[in-house]
């Protein structure tokens, strides 16, 4: 999840700026940006840098929203072993049962906190990405 954020990170900074470069050069370059066939060839533009902003975000709000569910399935499988341990050693040793079901929060403890900081800084992205793209079609102007 964090490799896909750093990478559309970097995409937004360094990469995407020198693409919306070229494809305002291009549309600065046409002799006609007043006929129904320029503006069209403005939005297949527009629609593929989209495309390229869009890609993988899908894949990092999948990834943010599973992070929780694995730490729970962690949860489940720290509580199971705590049970074990109740069901071989009685529930009179409450020391055991105490650490057992300490570690079995921790991948939730874990799993919340990857969660809320994906939630943060995929949100970041998308309005990056969605104001990188607004400043695009602002800057080929459809006279």
């Amino acid at each position: 999840m964090w490799v896909l954020m750093i990478e559309r990170y970097w995409f937004l900074l360094a990469e995407f700026p020198r693409t919306a470069k070229e494809i305002i050069a291009k549309w600065d370059a046409r002799q006609d940006t007043t006929s129904w066939y320029a503006h069209r060839i403005r939005e297949a533009w527009i629609s593929e840098a989209s495309e390229k902003l869009d890609a993988r975000m899908l894949l990092i709000k999948t990834l943010v929203a599973v992070c929780p569910l694995i730490g729970l399935l962690g949860t489940v499988t720290g509580m199971i072993s705590v049970f074990e341990t109740m069901a071989s050693q009685g529930t009179g040793n409450a020391r055991l049962m105490a650490s057992g079901i300490s570690m079995a929060t921790i991948p939730t403890m874990a799993g919340m906190v990857a969660a809320l900081s994906g939630v943060f800084f995929s949100s970041r992205l998308e309005t990056k990405a969605k104001m990188v793209k607004a400043k695009l079609i602002d800057s080929m102007p459809h006279h």
